[in-house]
């Protein structure tokens, strides 16, 4: 069977087509899809959302409702595309990290600037407080309403907006031949600026940027240069640089890193942290050891870089800033929609468009008033004929056939309007008493006073621009908050990371052990003597010379030596008098979670000393630095229940001394303890009396015997330690009079009542200091020159000599 179909085919030449088809397309994306009205600062899309909530009754007040729901109502009712487009932008104005002052008030998982939003059915939304200024007086014909995408129902063109949501909460859009792209701002700022502008419509830029001297970012961060900012305010086009807010710390007791605390804007830690491994793997940024993130939803951004040892963590930061998503540049490019047209805007045509707009609304709102309160007061005097002549009224009621006699005698007899008339037909009996009379005279006056009001405003701009500078003030302090981004001019970065090299160089140094365990090293190789030093933690028990790049040892009471690059220990200043260790780390943090008790620190370098160790057996041991290959290595073989007291580089020219708990004192040239290897047990050193054992060991040259100190501190030993004060001799070392090793030595300290054991003892260069548990420093008594003497009480028990 022939088709019976007749074919229409009309000949259109193909540019025409495509012109009249692409302007048609360009006009609706960028008009009814991309690109921002100036005055309420929302695209359709996002209008149509919030105007579709108010109509629903989402308020703060009452219960979300499922996204879906707002979605596909929109969607059916006011925006002719899918509902991903309308849901997307629903997420974008509940998103505290995209948006300074949020529209929307969302529960949900809404996503993060790493992570999409769940899906529609998943989440549920309302509006936000600050959503309530925007929509606000919509129903007192203060915008023009127009049909919706099938002339069905009625929508605002623009919304009432008593917040300058453009630039609070800025803009992006991508549209055919141009884009928008606007940052965010502070609202209590914005206001500010706003309102000056507004009481002085002559104000220049530079008078305005006194109350907006730049963007707020949501996540807080800083901007770098304010150049670009002055340009885009001026211009309507210019950029800044973002850049997180970090410092650096030591994040673990061996190890400094970078933490970022706040992020640049649109910039998620998952993005730094993938862009960070790429630059790492090949070999683009060097010095970075790894990267945690801590971030949550209640302590906030938190990215951790560990800085490799060796390395500058300013010069690893400079970097991090130029290779990585840490440091961006914003390209403001203030496009949007002015009557219709798309403009390019500077910040005072921003603020001018918005208050433009705001005044309008004013002016309406107080005209539909006014309109409404004149209706009212001309029913009202209707009302008060009434009352006055209720006899009458009654009567010409009763006597008219029907409703339509009756209201054209009422108007008749008492000269009423139609209102009027059909207003006292409709009336109530109850309301024609005398008290009735009293609440529409009171009545009466209010309204008086209302239109007199409104009338007022009308009439005199200056009144207007007076209520809209009130309501804006009102809008500041209901929905602003601080700033959270910091502007610099510049922060000195570069400067800073250009005058320190990335790798640390290998400078000399001491490495420090304090009475009260903290290590560090410090800046350079100053000499660390400190008269009168009266800092906390300034007593140091182990000194070693090295290098900043060295590799030094700490030994513990275990027999074991722990290597530990003297980079990985924080720095103190070399040159500080008093000398203070309050910046270094625990050094219990630097050989594990062990219960030894660390002694000393000691150079493992090829050309170092001998190591002298003494255990508490009575055992001395001389034994070479050993190339240590791991982490831990043992350095001495030790009998059960014996162990380490006292350690310290010693040659053969130097002179041992040891003290015991029985207050021995043995004094004897190291040349007699012959260097062993590792797994030696040592020699004997002291020969000790029955429940006597070595509390202490000291290495002194032979040249500053002289020079050298005694510090014996006695106490009870059946108290508690750190309990009692007991009491403290000191001596110089040259009383004591050398004996051969092995031997038992001569007393040292003559015991008080009540006191039976030296618990603590120190011997070696002075002056000697004394700290307390806490690391407060105590005074200890003068030089007692008799070798065999008693001590003198202290006032304070002493945790730590050095």
């Amino acid at each position: 069977m022939a088709s019976t179909t007749k074919e229409h085919i009309l000949d259109i030449g193909i540019s025409e087509e495509m012109q009249t088809s692409f302007l048609s397309y360009a006009y609706s994306v960028i008009y009814a899809r991309a690109l921002p009205d100036a005055r309420d600062g929302l695209k359709p899309v996002q209008r149509r959302i919030l105007f579709q909530m108010d109509q629903m009754g989402l308020r703060p007040d009452k219960g979300h409702v499922k996204s879906s729901r707002v979605v596909g109502d929109v969607m059916g009712r006011l925006h002719p595309h899918g509902d991903s487009a309308i849901y997307e932008a629903m997420v974008r104005m509940a998103q505290d990290f995209t948006l300074r002052l949020p529209l929307v008030d969302g529960h949900g998982n809404f996503g993060s600037p790493d992570d999409g939003p769940a899906a529609a059915r998943y989440t549920e939304v309302r509006m936000d407080a600050a959503a309530l200024a925007m929509t606000a007086s919509l129903d007192e014909d203060v915008v023009d309403m127009v049909p919706n995408y099938d002339n069905t129902l009625m929508q605002p063109e623009v919304l009432p907006s008593a917040i300058p949501n453009l630039l609070v909460n800025g803009s992006e859009g991508i549209a055919v031949g141009m884009t928008t792209k606007m940052p965010p701002h502070n609202l209590i700022e914005v206001i500010a600026g706003a309102r000056y502008l507004l009481a002085n419509p002559d104000a220049t830029l530079d008078d305005v940027m006194r109350y907006i001297p730049g963007p707020d970012l949501p996540e807080g961060a800083m901007i770098v240069g304010l150049d670009g900012i002055r340009e885009a305010y001026e211009k309507g086009q210019g950029s800044f640089t973002m850049r997180a807010t970090s410092r650096i710390e030591q994040v673990r007791a061996r190890r400094k890193g970078i933490v970022f605390t706040e992020l640049p804007l649109g910039v998620g830690p998952e993005k730094v942290i993938e862009k960070l491994k790429d630059l790492v793997k090949t070999k683009k940024i060097q010095g970075i050891s790894g990267v945690q993130d801590f971030t949550d939803r209640i302590n906030g951004t938190r990215l951790v870089v560990e800085v490799k040892n060796g390395f500058n963590p300013d010069a690893v930061l400079a970097q991090l800033y130029k290779k990585t998503p840490l440091e961006t540049n914003f390209a403001v490019n203030n496009v949007a929609l002015v009557d219709g047209q798309p403009r390019v805007l500077s910040l005072l045509d921003l603020l001018r468009v918005f208050l433009d707009h705001r005044l309008t609304v004013t002016r309406r709102r107080s005209q539909f008033r006014l309109n409404k309160a004149q209706r009212d007061m001309h029913l009202v005097d209707g009302l008060l004929i009434a009352v006055l002549n209720i006899d009458e009224v009654i009567a010409i009621i009763r006597s008219s056939d029907d409703t339509a006699m009756a209201h054209a005698r009422l108007r008749e007899t008492f000269d009423l309007s139609d209102d009027q008339a059909t207003f006292i037909l409709e009336l109530r009996l109850r309301r024609l008493t005398k008290f009735s009379q009293l609440e529409l005279e009171q009545r009466k006056e209010e309204l008086e006073k209302t239109i007199a009001e409104l009338e007022a405003i009308l009439g005199s701009e200056e009144r207007l621009k007076e209520l809209v500078s009130g309501e804006l003030e009102e809008v500041s302090k209901a929905y602003g908050n601080p700033r959270r981004t910091i502007l610099l001019e510049s922060d000195g970065l570069e400067k800073k990371a250009q005058a320190a090299p990335l790798e640390v160089a290998d400078d000399p140094c001491h490495v420090v052990l304090s009475a009260t365990g903290l290590i560090a090293r410090t800046s350079d190789d100053t000499p660390l003597v400190r008269e009168g030093a009266r800092a906390k933690h300034d007593a140091l028990v182990s000194v070693v010379s090295t290098t900043a790049r060295s590799d030094i040892g700490i030994i513990t009471s275990d027999g074991n030596i722990h290597r530990l690059c003297a980079m990985d220990l924080p720095v103190i200043p070399s040159s500080a008098a008093p000398l203070s260790v309050a910046g270094g780390v625990p050094v219990k943090d630097c050989v594990g979670d062990g219960k030894a008790r660390v002694l000393a620190v000691v150079d493992i370098g090829e050309d170092s000393q001998p190591i002298a160790l003494a255990t508490a057996q009575g055992k001395i041991k001389r034994v070479k630095a050993p190339a240590i290959s791991k982490d831990v290595w043992d350095i001495i073989s030790l009998s059960d229940g014996d162990y380490l007291v006292g350690a310290a580089h010693c040659s053969d020219d130097d002179e041992i001394v040891l003290v015991t708990t029985d207050a021995q004192l043995l004094r004897f040239g190291a040349k007699n303890v012959r260097p062993q290897g590792r797994s030696g047990q040592g020699v004997a050193g002291i020969r000790l009396s029955a429940r006597a054992e070595v509390l202490s060991l000291g290495v002194v040259p032979a040249n500053d015997i002289s020079g050298s100190l005694v510090v014996t501190i006695a106490g009870s030993g059946a108290a508690l330690a750190g309990t009692e004060s007991g009491s403290a001799k000191v001596t110089p070392l040259d009383r004591f009079p050398a004996k051969g090793r092995g031997t038992g030595g001569v007393r040292a300290q003559r015991f008080l009542k009540g006191e039976d054991i030296v618990r603590l003892a120190y011997v070696g260069a002075g002056p000697v200091r004394a700290v307390g548990g806490a690391g407060q420093p105590l005074d200890l008594p003068a030089i007692d020159e008799r070798r065999d003497a008693s001590g003198t009480a202290l006032a304070a028990p002493v945790a730590a000599l050095g």
